[in-house]
């Protein structure tokens, strides 16, 4: 299966949004130190952080890893195709971001990253570009975009909680 959209791995670049996406930008505090850090990562890479938001996660591998597919199945209802892109592991970052594949209700990219600035602090950042690929997601209109932004804040709730982080924002 190809990709619904053409910028594949653009998310890479934080703020990067093709022409006729919308874009998002959802930045949460989730504590301080290097065992949060440790630990939010793990849980981005191992899908943990989704599957304890208690959406439906198939997947391909246990890690993500470019090329796994992967299919986020909303309210036991809506299935979301998609395929990981691009991951990275590094000592102060971690994460990944997947693209769309026919069949899911928007058409672009989203980017889960856990990075450790140079005071300690971790932050996980929800970055995204993307567009209704389906009736009911262009009928959702302000609605599906409010959505969007809900779920990119319960993910920095999720993983604060996980990782042993702080209750600040």
């Amino acid at each position: 299966m190809s990709f619904t959209y053409d910028d594949v791995g653009a998310t890479r670049e934080q703020g990067a949004c093709p022409p006729g996406f919308r874009p998002m930008h959802v930045r949460t505090r989730l504590g301080e130190g290097e065992p949060v850090f440790r630990r939010a990562a793990e849980a981005v890479l191992t899908w943990e952080m989704h599957r304890e938001m208690g959406v439906g996660i198939e997947a391909g591998a246990e890690r993500a890893a470019p090329g796994v597919d992967v299919t986020v199945t909303l309210a036991g209802l809506i299935k979301a195709p998609c395929r990981v892109v691009w991951t990275l592991e590094e000592p102060r970052r971690a994460g990944w971001a997947y693209g769309t594949l026919p069949g899911h209700p928007e058409s672009g990219e989203e980017a889960f990253v856990v990075d450790r600035t140079g005071d300690g602090t971790v932050w996980l950042t929800v970055h995204a570009f993307s567009r209704p690929a389906t009736w009911y997601a262009k009928a959702g209109g302000p609605a599906a975009r409010a959505f969007q932004h809900a779920y990119a804040r319960r993910c920095g709730t999720v993983l604060r909680r996980l990782s042993g982080g702080d209750e600040q924002d």
